[in-house]
């Protein structure tokens, strides 16, 4: 199925808990700009977000060795994408968000305005309209990246591990996102990251392959 509607009002409607329906289909979009495209994956529907020929897209998953409610997400049909548009990806990361919390966060942070910092110039290669802020033992980031959504990631020292500080800063992301919504993505077998951004009240809302431009 090939839709106007566009990857924003998908994943605006996801976060409100509003999901495509669960018929095994796959939806196709536009990509929101030239840096964004991928797949994402929601319960028995998938939405492919990239501006590439429906039909190969079609024929193609429907050649994918798989069951077909999982086939977008499968290795095999990942790489076609990636050999034929010329990207890479990382992993596939589980996508979570959050509504945004009143006041200012209950935790001292400090921000890094440096736009040379390390930190700062990996956070510009994948969002736009980038603000980090560092807390004893952690920074956080808020970026606008798929569709313009922003988009929260934590670091932690290793010494600060263990004590809760990952999900206060995550905590705080809601406080500091200027938007209803807060988006955060985490590899699912990093299970630590899952749990401290759950505690932090980030909830599940599909899984999301991300093709990188070189």
């Amino acid at each position: 199925m090939t839709v106007d509607q566009t990857l924003g009002d998908i994943l605006a409607a996801a976060a409100d808990g509003r999901f495509p329906p669960v018929d095994g289909g796959t939806t196709l979009v536009a990509q929101p700009g030239p840096r964004d495209a991928g797949v994402l994956a929601f319960t028995a529907h998938s939405v492919i977000f990239l501006d590439e020929d429906p039909d190969w897209l079609r024929a193609t998953l429907a050649a994918t060795d798989a069951d077909p409610l999982g086939a977008a997400m499968n290795p095999a049909f990942l790489a076609a994408l990636m050999a034929r548009t010329g990207r890479s990806m990382n992993c596939v990361d589980l996508l979570t968000c959050a509504p945004a919390l009143p006041g200012e966060p209950p935790l001292a942070l400090r921000e890094i305005e440096d736009p040379a910092h390390p930190r700062v110039a990996r956070a510009l290669k994948f969002r736009n309209d980038v603000r980090v802020w560092a807390a004893d033992g952690g920074v956080l980031v808020l970026g606008r990246g798929v569709a313009g959504r922003w988009e929260a990631a934590i670091e932690l020292d290793e010494s600060a591990r263990g004590q809760g500080l990952g999900a206060q800063l995550a905590i705080a992301a809601r406080h500091l996102v200027p938007d209803g919504v807060i988006w955060a993505q985490q590899s699912p077998g990093n299970a630590r990251s899952v749990r401290t951004f759950q505690a932090a009240g980030f909830r599940p809302v599909g899984a999301e392959a991300l093709l990188l431009a070189h």
